[in-house]
């Protein structure tokens, strides 16, 4: 697995869809995920430390998982399938590790609540990761072989464009505070 931090979450100015990027810490390869407004907003107002006057589902998942005696340890994507991630939750409980599927925006919200690591399985940045450094891309990627081009059907190259195209048309300037809609 591999850690990673959240680099940021974009909206489209043209569809309004919302992207959470994760950042590979020793690296300048991104991990792009498309989430819900809902999620989104849970995340960033964790980011910012903003407190909900009444807790929203992931205060409520950190809490119940609190009261139960247990702790999360990190969390991790773990798969992706048909363009759609999947996460886990780990959570030490009476020395016992649990694992819990869960969406990767809501694995995501929870950790930047409770301060936990956040992985990423490496076939996982392997398939979807993108580098935004040319020069970085160019150096890390091996060179293609009639082997590796076998086992990596150009569908999947064609299936990630669309959010390589969506992060090209992104407004990277940060919002100006207070300009969030609460």
């Amino acid at each position: 697995m591999i850690r990673v931090t959240i680099d940021s979450i974009r909206v489209s100015l043209l569809t309004q869809h919302r992207v959470v990027v994760l950042r590979e810490t020793d690296s300048r390869r991104y991990l792009p995920i498309w989430i819900g407004p809902f999620e989104a907003d849970a995340i960033a107002m964790a980011i910012q430390g903003h407190e909900p006057q009444r807790p929203l589902t992931h205060d409520l998942l950190k809490a119940l998982i609190g009261e139960m005696g247990g702790t999360v340890s990190h969390i991790f994507v773990n798969d992706i399938h048909d363009n759609t991630f999947f996460a886990r939750i780990v959570i030490e409980q009476n020395g016992q590790t649990i694992e819990v599927d869960a969406r990767p925006s809501d694995a995501i919200a929870l950790a930047v609540r409770i301060e936990v690591p956040i992985y990423v399985e490496t076939h996982v940045l392997d398939q979807a990761g993108v580098f935004f450094d040319e020069e970085e891309q160019t150096a890390q990627e091996p060179l293609a072989t009639e082997e590796s081009e076998a086992a990596e059907p150009e569908m999947n190259e064609e299936n990630l464009s669309i959010f390589r195209d969506f992060i090209n048309k992104l407004d990277l300037d940060e919002p100006e505070e207070g300009s969030r809609k609460e």
